[in-house]
C-alpha cells in the first residue's frame, strides 16, 4: 500500500492535495495509509499545518520516515521551482510523482524534465483533474456520438480574482498563462487534438502604483489540426468566479460549469438549453485512478498522458514568446514616436 508525500504546504498541498486524497481514502479504504509525510521548510507560513500530517524540513529527512518504494510523491511547488525539486527527487529514489500544473514553465525547462523523465523511469501524472472529470467525460461521450454535427469551437473563461497571490513576490507563477491556462488548454487539446498557436495576449496586474508584468490577464487562440478553433480567456482581476467551457457544434451547443473553486464539488452542464447539475469532485477522482494505476502490476503506459502534458507547456512557451515579442515591438514604435516628435 502507497503512502503519500507532499512537496510543499501552500494552498495547493495543503489545501487541495490532502483534501482530495483523504476523500478518495474515504470512498476506497485502502487506497492509500498514513500517515502524509510532508517536506516544508516553512510550514505554516502559506497555509495552516493539517492535522496528521508529518512535516520534515528537508528531503532527506522525509526520506528516512518513508522510502522511495511505498511512496506517491505530490509536487505542490510554485512552476518557478519545479525543475529543482524534481531533479532531487530523482536523485533520491522517488519515482511515482504528481506533479501540479503545469509539467514545465517553459520549452527548455520541459527538455530537462523529459531528461530526467527518461534517465530516472520516473512515472509522472500531471494534476489534470479537468480532463479527468466527469463533466469533460460527458462532453466527450458528446463529441463521440456526432448528434450535434461536426464540432465548430471551443471557448473558455476562467476568471477569478487573485490579486493577494499574485502581488506576493514569490508567487512562483511568471505569467497568467501558468495560472489556469494549464487545466483547460490539456482539456481542449483531449477534446479536439493536437494545436498551434494563432494569438496570444497578456496584461499586467496594476494596483495603484504597483504593476505585476503578464498577471492581469491571459488570451490563448488557438487552431487545431481538425479545423477547430479555441479562445480561452482567463482574467485574474475579475471581480467574480467562472470556470466555463462552451463547445459549438454544428447542431447545438454545451455548456460546461466547472466548480468556481474547492469550496463546492457540483458542477453544472448545460445540452440546448436544458441544464444538469451533478457531483464532480474531480481532484479526488484524479487522484483515485493515479493511486490505482502506481499500484498496478501491469506497468500501464504513462507515455500518452506525458505527452499531452508537453504539448501544453509547448504551447504556452509559445504563446509567451510571441507576448514578449509583440511587447518588444510596441516598445520599438513608442521609441520611434518619441524621436519623430
Amino acid at each position: 500500500m502507497r503512502q503519500p508525500l507532499i512537496i510543499g504546504l501552500g494552498r495547493a498541498g495543503a489545501g487541495l492535495h490532502l483534501r482530495a486524497l483523504r476523500t478518495a481514502l474515504a470512498r476506497s479504504p485502502g487506497l492509500w495509509h498514513g500517515p502524509v509525510v510532508a517536506v516544508d521548510p516553512r510550514p505554516g507560513e502559506r497555509a495552516p499545518v493539517p492535522d496528521g500530517v508529518t512535516v520534515t524540513a528537508t528531503l532527506d529527512e522525509a526520506r528516512a520516515l518513508l522510502p522511495p518504494e511505498r511512496a506517491v510523491v505530490h509536487v505542490c511547488t510554485p512552476p518557478a521551482a519545479r525543475l529543482s525539486v524534481l531533479a532531487e527527487l530523482a536523485a533520491a529514489g522517488y519515482r511515482d510523482l504528481v506533479v501540479e500544473k503545469p509539467l514545465a514553465a517553459d520549452a527548455a525547462e520541459l527538455a530537462a524534465v523529459t531528461e530526467l523523465v527518461s534517465r530516472y523511469a520516473l512515472r509522472v501524472a500531471v494534476v489534470a483533474h479537468w480532463p479527468a472529470s466527469g463533466l469533460a467525460d460527458r462532453l466527450r461521450t458528446s463529441l463521440a456520438s456526432g448528434e450535434r454535427g461536426r464540432l465548430l469551437r471551443i471557448d473558455v473563461v476562467q476568471h477569478k480574482p487573485r490579486f493577494t497571490r499574485s502581488l506576493r513576490p514569490d508567487d512562483g507563477h511568471p505569467t497568467a498563462f501558468d495560472v489556469e491556462l494549464p487545466h483547460s488548454l490539456g482539456l481542449v487539446l483531449s477534446l479536439a487534438g493536437p494545436a498551434e498557436t494563432t494569438g496570444a495576449r497578456l496584461t499586467d496586474l496594476r494596483i495603484g502604483e504597483t504593476v505585476r508584468p503578464g498577471l492581469g490577464s491571459a488570451v490563448l487562440d488557438l487552431l487545431h489540426a481538425n479545423g477547430v478553433r479555441t479562445r480561452i480567456h482567463s482574467d485574474l482581476t475579475a471581480p467574480v468566479r467562472e470556470r466555463r467551457v462552451s463547445l459549438t457544434f454544428e447542431r447545438g451547443t454545451l455548456v460546461g460549469h466547472f466548480a468556481p473553486s474547492d469550496a463546492d464539488d457540483h458542477v453544472q452542464l448545460d445540452a440546448d438549453g436544458r441544464r444538469e447539475v451533478f457531483l464532480d469532485d474531480a481532484l479526488a477522482s484524479f487522484l483515485h485512478r493515479t493511486y490505482t494505476r502506481f499500484a498496478s502490476a501491469e506497468e500501464p503506459s504513462w507515455e500518452a498522458e506525458f505527452a499531452l502534458h508537453a504539448d501544453v507547456v509547448r504551447i504556452l512557451d509559445a504563446a509567451k514568446r510571441r507576448c514578449a515579442a509583440d511587447t518588444v515591438a510596441e516598445h520599438d514604435e513608442e521609441a520611434r514616436r518619441a524621436v519623430a516628435r
